[in-house]
């Protein structure tokens, strides 16, 4: 994957109501290009986070067609002096692992 686009956002280029949005999935990681409202829904989340990854287009994710985020949750971290808020979409269980 063509990384060069891939900027990194500090908390000042980000407006108070926006989030980067961290995706794990099938064992990779990565963050969406553009932020998100950090107070979106669940659902709306959901439905960005597969279509992004079923599209191919987040770095460090490998494009899934079939990619099913139905138990995901969404984690949400504020802003910070050092940090943009964050929001990241994780499997229900710890690390992906069942049991």
């Amino acid at each position: 994957m063509n990384q060069d686009n891939v900027v990194a956002l500090r908390p000042q280029q980000l407006a108070p109501s926006q989030a980067l949005l961290n995706i794990t999935h099938a064992a990779q990681n990565g963050t969406l290009n553009d932020p998100v409202p950090y107070d979106l829904p669940d659902g709306e989340l959901r439905r960005i986070v597969t279509e992004a990854v079923r599209s191919g287009s987040v770095v460090g994710v490998e494009r899934a067609e079939a990619a099913d985020f139905t138990n995901y949750v969404f984690d949400r971290f504020p802003a910070t002096a050092e940090l943009p808020a964050r929001v990241f979409a994780r499997p229900k269980t710890p690390y992906g692992c069942a049991g």
